[in-house]
């Protein structure tokens, strides 16, 4: 998802808005494929999402999901996510499926 001088303004705020403003998501997504750390969640995001989070921004995002507990840190450094994360992330992608269904269908 890439934002170029073709792009409109209002493509662009769409691209922000699914990608660094709900970049919890995209954490929970490579935390349920493994444990792992945050340099390499952001790299991973990069490789499979295709934008780069801001890095402070990551790891704030990753110090919220923490604290309400859907991912956990490890004593090596390393995260992985949390029963009520796979909870989470499959809500978001059921929504997420749901408005593109419907948009689909206008």
């Amino acid at each position: 998802m890439s934002i170029d001088s073709k792009t409109s303004k209002a493509m662009a705020r769409l691209i922000k808005n699914i990608t660094v403003h709900t970049l919890w998501i995209y954490v929970l997504a490579i935390l349920a494929k493994g444990t792992t750390y945050p340099y390499q969640v952001k790299k991973k995001i990069k490789e499979t999402f295709h934008f780069n989070p801001p890095t402070v921004t990551l790891y704030t995002v990753m110090y919220r999901l923490e604290k309400e507990g859907l991912i956990r840190k490890a004593e090596n450094g390393s995260y992985e996510i949390t029963e009520n994360g796979k909870t989470m992330l499959k809500k978001a992608s059921e929504t997420l499926k749901s408005l593109s269904e419907t948009l689909d269908h206008i």
